[in-house]
């Protein structure tokens, strides 16, 4: 399992043997990752593997020393139960 960033497509995807299992779309607007919209594969939902796609997205974006917008309910959701990311969450414009 891998999250790899497809800048191509502006969307980090999760990798399952080299099959794209899941995605977040995201705009870039200079150091700031606006995280637009989470998928997964609906055969896979249920295991965990949204997480693990925000997670290592969130370790892409504080490893190139950006901070994010969260406007997909999930990754929201998914920091309200991470308070330890929190300091990547952007002010409010």
């Amino acid at each position: 399992m891998q999250v790899v960033d497809n800048a191509g497509e502006r969307r980090y995807e999760l990798l399952i043997d080299g099959r794209v299992a899941g995605y977040t779309r995201y705009k870039r607007k200079g150091d700031l990752v606006l995280l637009m919209h989470t998928e997964i594969d609906p055969e896979l939902e249920g295991k965990g593997l949204g997480s693990e796609l925000v997670e290592g997205a969130l370790a892409d974006i504080r490893a190139r020393g950006l901070t994010v917008r969260p406007l997909c309910p999930f990754v929201q959701a998914w920091l309200r139960r991470h308070p330890e990311a929190a300091d990547l969450v952007a002010p409010p414009a």
